[in-house]
């Protein structure tokens, strides 16, 4: 008999997968400033599908530990379903924060860079903002209503689009947000910039359970 999973261990998971995503998402966008030549197109495209299959792993292996949020928006979301205790959110935004940190010095380690730094890259204004909120409005959308079999691949796909189609290339995750500014690199942002985004991803993750409802109980393939 499976034994079941304790506490400690769903905070563990939350810590360890979301700074394994930072790695992923900040490491990539360092080798891909490096290997591009200086064209920002490729060098996302690069950051893109590094993120696409990272994310897809880390909620495959993590899903059945903690349920794989890495997102304190997504938590919370989850919180206001009843589908996480509130006493458990308190734990999970915590070890999120820290695992997103924890993963972009781990990036740094990788590429022999100073391991503390502050970003200084700018992500500011209302398209990028309203950007924000549409991203993590769909990432709750996908959440909710995919199939239980198909959530990671097509969060993973989604957030790939997402990259692409929103003027902020999709953070949507306040725990993205927060690891991202401790990275002077392509994937950084400034903490001045930072309070606007978080703020913009909590509303759009209200908005995503507003949609949710809105649309009904979704039809299991």
């Amino acid at each position: 008999m499976k034994a079941p999973v304790t506490n400690a261990q769903r905070l563990f998971g939350e810590l360890l997968g979301t700074a394994l995503l930072l790695a992923v998402v900040i490491g990539s966008g360092l080798m891909a400033e490096r290997l591009s030549g200086g064209n920002v197109a490729v060098a996302l495209l690069a950051n893109t599908l590094a993120t696409v299959g990272g994310l897809y792993i880390l909620i495959e292996v993590f899903g059945p530990v903690s349920g794989a949020h890495f997102n304190p928006a997504v938590s919370l979301a989850m919180a206001l379903r009843g589908e996480l205790p509130w006493a458990r959110l308190a734990g999970y935004v915590p070890a999120q924060l820290l695992g997103a940190a924890l993963g972009a010095v781990l990036a740094h380690a990788m590429f022999d860079l100073p391991l503390l730094q502050v970003s200084a890259k700018l992500r500011t204004g209302t398209g990028q903002w309203i950007a924000e909120a549409v991203a993590t409005a769909g990432l709750l959308l996908v959440i909710l209503r995919a199939p239980q079999a198909r959530v990671a691949a097509m969060v993973a796909a989604y957030i790939g689009a997402a990259y692409w189609f929103t003027a902020s290339t999709s953070f949507a995750n306040p725990a993205a947000v927060f690891g991202r500014m401790f990275s002077d690199s392509f994937a950084g942002i400034a903490p001045a910039s930072a309070p606007a985004f978080m703020l913009a991803e909590v509303l759009g993750a209200g908005l995503g359970l507003l949609l949710h409802r809105a649309l009904g109980r979704p039809v299991c393939a």
